[in-house]
Parts: C-alpha cells; sequence; structure tokens
C-alpha cells in the first residue's frame, strides 16, 4: 500500500473539505483506535499511530506531525493485514475529498489559441474525440 501522504492527512485535521472530510477524517480515528493485532496475536491494545493521530489532531498544521502519522499508519499496515485492508479502503474514500492540496493556477494570455482548452486540476481519462476547429486565417484554404 502506498503511504497516506502528509498533506491529506494534514488538511483533512484541519478542517480541509467541510463536512465530507470531517467524517473522513473521523473515519480514519476510528480505524486507529481499533485494537491492535498483530499477525496471529489476537490480544488487541493500542496501536502503532493512536498517539500520532492525537498529536496532529492538536496541531494539523505541523508537517512533522503529519509525517509521524503516515509513517506510523505504515508501521501498523505492515504489521496488521486487517488494519492493512482497512486503511487502504480509507485511504481510497480520502483521496476524493477536495482538501486544496495541490492547487492549481490557470492563464491563457498573449496570442490567438484554435485548440481546446481545459483549466482545473484533474482531469482523468480525458480525450477529445473531435478536431480542432480549422483557424480563421485556414479556413477555405483547402476548398
Amino acid at each position: 500500500m502506498d503511504p497516506v501522504s502528509v498533506g491529506l492527512l494534514a488538511s483533512l485535521a484541519g478542517g480541509a473539505g467541510g463536512e465530507v472530510g470531517r467524517q473522513v477524517w473521523a473515519g480514519l480515528t476510528t480505524l486507529v483506535r481499533r485494537p491492535f493485532h498483530r499477525g496471529d496475536d489476537n490480544e488487541g491494545g493500542p496501536g502503532p499511530g493512536e498517539d500520532e493521530l492525537a498529536r496532529l489532531q492538536q496541531a494539523p498544521g505541523d508537517g512533522t506531525r503529519a509525517h509521524a502519522l503516515s509513517t506510523a499508519l505504515a508501521v501498523r499496515a505492515a504489521l496488521d493485514p486487517d488494519f492493512a485492508t482497512a486503511l487502504a479502503a480509507w485511504h481510497q474514500q480520502a483521496k476524493l475529498v477536495r482538501t486544496g492540496d495541490g492547487t492549481v493556477n490557470n492563464a491563457i494570455s498573449g496570442g490567438s489559441y484554435y485548440a481546446p482548452v481545459l483549466q482545473g486540476r484533474d482531469f482523468p481519462d480525458t480525450t477529445f474525440n473531435s478536431p480542432a476547429p480549422p483557424r480563421p486565417d485556414q479556413a477555405g484554404a483547402g476548398e
């Protein structure tokens, strides 16, 4: 499993994403507070991530604390296969929350452009299936 982004953790801890972000953060809190099982060990106890989670909640803007939580989650996932599965599912949901992470500024200036233009941030699986319209100075040139 890929490590959970430090930026994502810090953003969610800070309340980014509105109500959806709060729900996703609550889901991580619940997940981290589940009893820790190491392999065949059925005795649960506090696991890696609980202290780091609490520290990040106290100072959401602290990148060092977010990094510590990301590391603790990776360690716990390596030691607890059930946690790894649940964390992967949580991570997929968390990636959908708009946190403002990776802000993009778009600008088009100077000259004339005769092709489709997309401005934004994420455009997965985008294709253009039609040719660009002819430029005005080339209109009728092939007739």
